[in-house]
């Protein structure tokens, strides 16, 4: 969770030609699959991807993230440039310590690129590994991280089976050599 101080603000308002002040407070906000299922309800489309997305878009979504109860809509209006940053930068952050060699790719996790991830793609994923819903409150880059570990582990014995003329060569030898150590013929 991401605790923001919003300083109080004033500014001019050209329409009115008055000034208006905006109140401080401290925002609480989570980048969580939550935060972007409600996001998603809201505009109709994928929040992960390489689409580019609007102030408006933006703006929704910090406000899809906060916890912080009873905002006003002003308050995400006047961010500073420095509080989206320190807002974008927690959204960047892995939240672990975990790393991926990018020699294996995984099966399960969208590798290709025209996979489309959505929130309820994610929520498969929890079903799949049985990740405990609790999860989902997660920062979404470690929720992430441990879906691929869940298919990583997963995907261990997938690659490493034995082709059905190998198995029959394997067990034909294994016969031979219990029949060898037993002196039996058959």
């Amino acid at each position: 969770m991401l605790t923001i101080n919003v300083t109080p603000k004033e500014a001019f308002d050209e329409k009115t030609s008055t000034f208006t002040k905006t109140e401080g407070c401290t925002l609480c906000l989570e980048h969580s699959l939550v935060s972007i299922s409600k996001w998603e309800a809201k505009w109709h489309k994928p929040f992960l991807g390489d689409s580019q997305k609007t102030d408006e878009e933006l703006k929704s979504y910090i406000k899809c993230m906060t916890i912080t109860q009873k905002v006003k809509d002003e308050v995400y209006e006047t961010l500073s440039s420095s509080e989206l940053k320190t807002i974008n930068d927690y959204i960047g952050d892995s939240m672990t310590a975990t790393t991926f060699s990018n020699r294996r790719q995984v099966e399960g996790q969208a590798t290709r690129k025209s996979e489309i991830i959505t929130s309820e793609l994610i929520y498969y994923w929890m079903v799949a590994y049985q990740i405990p819903f609790e999860c989902q409150r997660w920062h979404l880059n470690r929720l992430l991280t441990l879906i691929k570990i869940c298919s990583i582990k997963n995907d261990t014995g997938k690659n490493n089976k034995m082709s059905k003329k190998a198995i029959l060569s394997n067990n034909a030898a294994l016969n031979a050599a219990r029949r060898k150590q037993s002196g039996s013929k058959g």
